[in-house]
């Protein structure tokens, strides 16, 4: 049994980190088909109204006017990630491929039947109305959750009365109550530095700006500005976008796993509840 749970942790972690990867292609792909595709309709229609309104005749030299760039294509992720440069587009996509691959772990790990199983209550509840102590301690030590451990440890210590085997079970609760919390911080983490990273390239991006300003012999050209402008903008649209989903995702898991631990300690302390007298028996047999 003990062998068999690393290995499905191990492809748990896997699958996680494989869902991750393929949330992010898609996440940098779906631009580019996106522009692809207003691309290819832009220009049938422009091949449509070819075919219905035919060309004029070519005017004389004289009157020829200069070249039209309307009709150039440019897409908008070519735009974005020249904006950000390679620097912040390989940060950003790291962070948010950690994310989507800790939400996965984190939900998996936040499954009801993964802290409060149904299946070990009815078997552990079943041992003790049969006086099977030796059963239940090794169902409890075998189960791999939140609460067979807890159930585990304080029926470890039963031998030394009621007490010390609640005080087990509060500290093996905590201990695991760190180790859920422990997963989840890295979200909280993620949630932090995304703004951050986005308000160093919001600096930088300015500072390009007025960098041409101030070095400029004569007017700057719009373009010339609109590059760093643009760098200071996309960063920070991009870290609010890692952001907001990480912080919304932590405060959901992060409640859900406080209401199970909750049910954890209910449950366990009315399981182990038919020996609080265990104690006193002790002393009026003394």
């Amino acid at each position: 049994m003990r062998m068999i749970i690393p290995l499905l942790n191990l492809k748990r972690t896997l699958w996680c980190l494989m869902l991750g990867l393929s949330v992010g292609i898609a996440c940098v792909a779906a631009p580019a088909l996106v522009s692809v595709t207003w691309a290819q309709e832009d220009a049938d229609v422009v091949d449509d109204d070819a075919e219905v309104n035919p060309p004029a005749a070519a005017p004389r030299p004289a009157e020829t006017a200069p070249a039209s760039t309307s009709n150039e294509k440019r897409s908008y992720l070519a735009w974005a990630f020249k904006s950000l440069g390679w620097f912040y587009s390989v940060v950003f996509l790291l962070l948010s491929f950690s994310l989507v691959a800790l939400f996965v772990m984190n939900l998996l790990t936040a499954r009801r039947e993964n802290i409060v199983p149904t299946q070990l209550i009815e078997g552990f509840e079943e041992h003790l109305n049969n006086k099977q102590y030796q059963e239940a301690y090794e169902l409890a030590k075998n189960d791999d959750s939140f609460l067979g451990q807890v159930l585990s440890a304080g029926l470890a210590k039963l031998s030394a009365g009621y007490s010390p085997a609640i005080e087990a079970m509060q500290e093996v609760g905590e201990e695991e109550t760190m180790k859920l919390e422990h997963k989840l911080s890295y979200m909280a983490l993620i949630g932090t530095i995304s703004p951050m990273i986005g308000l160093l390239g919001t600096v930088q991006g300015m500072i390009a700006s007025f960098n041409v300003i101030a070095f400029a012999t004569t007017a700057p050209k719009p373009k010339d500005l609109a590059e760093g402008i643009a760098t200071a903008l996309f960063t920070t649209l991009v870290g609010l976008s890692v952001a907001i989903p990480a912080i919304a995702a932590n405060n959901i898991l992060r409640n859900r796993i406080a209401r199970l631990v909750l049910e954890v300690g209910i449950v366990s302390e009315g399981l182990m509840s038919r020996f609080q007298n265990m104690g006193t028996k002790k002393k009026d047999l003394e």
